[in-house]
């Protein structure tokens, strides 16, 4: 079975070699209980050993079953001590963190052997020993005649086919001693012991064979083997040439077979690496937790970081997605590129260097450059009807943006009542129109018509949301945005919801639209504020959420507010309030709006989309156009392109040629031929009864030529109080502060006004005191004196109309005709930076495969205004990136020295892991279980501590910032990552630590204390 031929084995001790055994040539049986008896140090352990295969020889061989083992590798010894050896030491060599039950299962997890196999095999082996009821002790619980009674059962119980025992007693009693050699004595029944001893009486009492050994050699052999006896055989003698490949060949067929009695070759499960290393790291919690806690601050650093990156990046999204939402990527049909106009404003007085002496001040062509722009500016048309049928054929924007709206140039009328019962139009125009024709009362201080216009389109009354993907009539986007905080969101097309602030609050302009405010009570406010009294502004009005949702609105289509008169004509029912009320109350037109839900901006929003006050869908654009389509009026114009069916002219041909001065003295002559005669009386009167400039001017002139300057003073006086609404005492200042040039001009204009006046009522008392005969007379002596431009002048001003002001195009519009397929914009809205460059990237894209005609042009204010976040992004970026770096590195750094720690104190766990079996891949996975264990650990307080953390960072946050939407906050992903990261570093850093031991000598390992 087992055979020693010339065993030498040589330790090097620096320089020198010290020889342990000498030749030792020795057969065993397959049962018996052998003895080696010797003084210290001539060689007994160290042939244990090599039989046991933890110790390799010198020279000779080491035959097992007729296999020489010179061939043999580490994974051949690991499989031989696994499954033919059993080793009971005079220090039992029990892992203290183990169980006992565990201690002696450990040889079978080396065996692949089944966890309920294991176990029952585990009890039997204790129940042989007599520890049925230890099981679940630790070593350090035992005596130590328990605990080499444990060893003896880990010895046997992956039934080897030799037990070696050194100095099995050294450590006991007598009577104890007694106990563990009758245990052995009876194994060697079956099995063959060699149990090496200093104690002769033991070895003459329970032996059946004694072997001395001196100085490395076999001195005595009481009971040798005889070869004699039984036929054995040969050894596979390694040869030269082909006889040693066929040796070679043998052993590696005979050994497959031979010692690996489970079957396939098993190596330890990562999860029996995993309990031994947790049950060690249990027993030592304090320094586990200490070890984690320390491997836990490069993470908590890492997650910090993180977290406040994660926050702001979150806080620049949202104002990103904010940002980009209200100001979209915007493609008019027409337009006016305002890039070069913008570039210059924003570089205005940034001159690139120039190479002059700074010994002067120069001047700055700012206006210049502005003007320049300004003159360069030119005005861009798109085909939107193209790009629409493109962007509807094509799914490449998709991923970009998060919506598409095409928006439509549309002339309609929404009809409310106000609280005094009046009906009006739901808009601030016509109060804006009203306060600007309201001179004489100062309500707007003489502002233009075309600033009350400006200012009254910046208070947009009625808006279109975004529409929602998947048949959902509001976006995402909206919804993300806003809260519901009352009713619902629109479900049908003449749903709309009202815009509310933050504070619930909407403007007193936007009341008035809504008919929750009086003309009157805005014009009285805004009277009393020109006049410099202070308006109460802590007692204002609120209504209820439920009388919100009670308004009332009607929708009057552009085709539906024209009536037709008897002459055939057209004429505009919202021009007064009787035809409001009309309209409003006839059943059978316009369409009933309802407000279903009133929304707020979400407090983490930083901008919002709707500048609104009321939102509707786009399914009530849908419709509205659906439903323009079908009117009677507008299928008129389109059927008779050359006339203008409101009025019934026919529009201008645009090629036709302006007429001549004498052209239109002639026509001018033509009309008044084809008039009767109170006709001619009539025409004479309308404009003989008008001043002409020059007449006015001599009127005026002659009027300040008999006034005195007190006169002058008190008219200057009257015509601010009536223009200014001022006392009299206040436009008296204002007058003594005047120029005289200024005062002049004041005081023209004033009596320009009263001569006009008076001219008029003159005039038209004298020509009503003529016959129709003289008034003829008077007109046919003017008209021959009349010059062809005053000829010119009563054409365009008092010959009726015989072409429409308006054109076919303009009556389309007027009438609310819209092609659905030809947008007048169309937004592009994304949620970020990157997204928003894409898309620029894609139109761009569209122009290089279509003719120049067909190429869009649009202005990217965003991106001129936005140019430089991109790379303070990339900064921050970088420095997160270098504080991560250095974290990793010291955390990595400090895992691999705290596993090399590890490695030394378990220096003899890992012999004893040897001696039953285990690998140095075995080994090496046990210390990488530790460090992932570790790792995790680290890993979870990392985050934990991070967590907590987060919410002082938070704290801290919102008082220097006052950001409540800028938080700290760890993403589930990144928390998942840290961990697996904190895992990964440990594993990494302990891969030279855990290599170290499984390079570990196993014998010297054991000797380790």
């Amino acid at each position: 079975m087992l055979k020693l031929r010339k065993i030498i084995k040589d330790y090097d001790t620096g320089d020198s070699s010290v020889r342990a055994l000498n030749g030792v040539s020795l057969d065993f049986r397959k049962n018996e209980f052998v003895s080696i008896l010797g003084p210290s140090g001539c060689g007994k352990t160290t042939l244990l050993n090599i039989i046991g295969g933890l110790d390799q020889y010198t020279s000779g061989d080491l035959i097992i079953n007729g296999v020489s083992t010179k061939f043999y590798k580490d994974a051949d010894w690991d499989t031989y001590r696994n499954h033919s050896i059993g080793f009971v030491f005079q220090s039992y060599n029990l892992i203290p963190h183990q169980t006992v039950l565990a201690n002696v299962e450990l040889a079978l997890t080396l065996s692949g052997i089944s966890k309920r196999e294991r176990r029952a095999r585990a009890i039997d082996a204790l129940r042989q020993v007599g520890l049925a009821g230890q099981m679940k002790k630790r070593p350090n619980q035992m005596s130590g005649g328990q605990m080499q009674r444990v060893a003896i059962a880990r010895a046997l119980v992956n039934d080897p086919d030799i037990l070696l025992a050194d100095e099995p007693t050294g450590a006991l009693d007598t009577h104890t001693s007694v106990q563990i050699m009758n245990i052995l004595r009876s194994i060697s029944r079956k099995k063959l012991i060699i149990m090496v001893t200093h104690n002769p009486d033991l070895a003459r009492q329970y032996s059946t064979r004694i072997i001395k050994v001196l100085d490395g050699r076999v001195v005595s052999d009481s009971n040798p083997y005889n070869a004699a006896a039984e036929r054995e055989r040969k050894p596979a003698i390694v040869q030269i040439g082909e006889r040693k490949v066929l040796a070679k060949a043998k052993t590696n067929a005979i050994r497959s077979t031979q010692y690996k009695k489970g079957g396939k070759k098993r190596s330890m499960s990562f999860f029996t690496a995993l309990s031994l290393s947790l049950n060690n790291l249990m027993t030592k919690k304090a320094r586990t937790f200490m070890t984690s806690f320390a491997g836990s601050i490069g993470i908590i650093g890492i997650a910090l970081i993180l977290s406040v990156s994660t926050g702001v990046n979150n806080y620049i999204n949202a104002v990103q997605r904010d940002t980009l939402a209200s100001y979209p990527i915007q493609i008019d049909a027409e337009s006016m590129d305002m890039t070069s106009l913008v570039t210059s404003l924003m570089s205005a007085g940034s001159d690139d260097k120039k190479d002059r002496p700074l010994d002067k001040v120069y001047e700055s062509a700012v206006i210049a450059k502005l003007m320049n722009s300004l003159n360069s500016t030119k005005v861009n048309t798109n085909d939107l009807k193209a790009f629409k049928e493109y962007l509807e054929s094509t799914d490449e924007f998709d991923p970009y943006a998060t919506a598409i709206q095409y928006s439509y140039l549309f002339d309609w009328n929404i009809l409310t009542k106000d609280a005094e019962g009046t009906v009006i139009k739901s808009d601030v125009m016509e109060l804006f129109e009203a306060m600007s024709g309201m001179n004489n009362n100062s309500v707007m201080g003489g502002m233009s018509s075309s600033t009350s216009g400006a200012m009254a389109s910046s208070f947009n009354v009625w808006q279109e949301m975004l529409d929602g993907t998947d048949g959902e009539l509001v976006n995402k986007l909206i919804k993300d945005e806003y809260d519901l905080i009352h009713g619902t969101w629109p479900n049908a097309y003449n749903e709309v919801v009202l815009v509310v602030d933050d504070q619930n609050e909407i403007s007193d302009l936007s009341l008035y639209a809504l008919g929750l405010r009086t003309k009157a009570e805005i014009v009285d406010a805004m009277m009393a504020a020109t006049k410099g009294e202070q308006l109460d502004t802590a007692n204002t009005k609120s209504w209820s959420y439920e009388e919100i949702c009670a308004m009332q609105f009607k929708l009057i289509l552009a085709s539906d507010s024209y009536a037709k008169q008897v002459d055939g004509t057209y004429s505009d029912m919202t021009a007064s309030t009787d035809k409001l009320n009309y309209l409003y109350n006839n059943s059978g037109l316009g369409i009933d709006l309802k407000i279903v839900g009133i929304i707020r901006p979400n407090p983490d929003a930083t901008s919002t989309v709707l500048t609104g006050t009321i939102a509707y869908t786009t399914a009530l654009t849908d419709y509205v156009i659906e439903k323009t389509a079908s009117s009677q009026l507008l299928r008129e114009q389109i059927e008779t392109p050359t006339v203008d069916v409101l009025t019934g002219l026919p529009f201008p041909d645009p090629n036709a040629e302006e007429l001549t001065p004498a052209e239109k003295k002639a026509a001018v002559v033509a009309h008044i031929g084809k008039l009767s005669t109170m006709e001619q009386v009539a025409f004479y009167t309308k404009f003989a009864t008008v001043p002409t400039e020059e007449q006015v001017a001599a009127g005026v002139m002659q009027m300040m030529a008999s006034m005195t300057p007190e006169q002058i003073d008190q008219t200057a006086v009257s015509a601010l109080v009536a223009m200014l609404g001022i006392s009299e005492q206040e436009a008296a200042a204002q007058v003594a502060a005047l120029s005289n040039e200024d005062k002049t001009m004041l005081v023209s204009a004033a009596l320009a006004a009263v001569f006009t006046e008076q001219f008029v009522a003159a005039e038209t008392a004298r020509l009503t005191a003529m016959t129709p005969d003289m008034i003829l007379a008077e007109m046919q002596g003017r008209m021959s004196a009349m010059t062809d431009d005053e000829y010119v002048n009563l054409y365009e001003n008092y010959l009726p109309a015989q072409y429409s002001d308006s054109t076919y195009e303009d009556n389309l519009e007027l009438l609310g005709y819209v092609d659905a397929a030809s947008p007048d914009s169309i937004r592009f809205y994304a949620e970020t930076f990157e997204d928003k460059d894409e898309i620029a990237k894609l139109i761009q894209a569209y122009n290089d495969r279509v003719e120049e005609g067909k190429q869009i042009n649009y202005t990217d204010y965003v991106a001129l205004l936005m140019s430089s976040v991109t790379t303070i992004v990339n900064a921050i970026s970088y420095v997160l990136i270098a504080f991560v770096a250095i974290s990793l590195v010291v955390s990595s750094i400090m895992i691999g020295i705290i596993t090399y720690i590890s490695v030394l104190e378990r220096t003899k766990e890992i012999g004893i892991l040897r001696a039953i079996g285990a690998s140095k891949k075995d080994i090496r996975r046990v210390f990488n279980a530790e460090t992932l264990i570790v790792g995790f650990v680290a890993g979870m307080i990392g985050i934990l501590a991070t967590l907590g953390l987060n919410v002082v960072i938070n704290i801290i946050l919102f008082n220097l910032t006052g950001i409540a939407s800028l938080k700290a906050e760890l993403p589930i992903i990144g928390a998942v990552l840290l961990v697996a990261i904190s895992m990964f570093l440990t594993f990494i850093a302990g891969l030279f630590p855990s290599s170290f031991a499984a390079k570990r000598n196993p014998v010297e390992a054991l000797r380790t204390e």
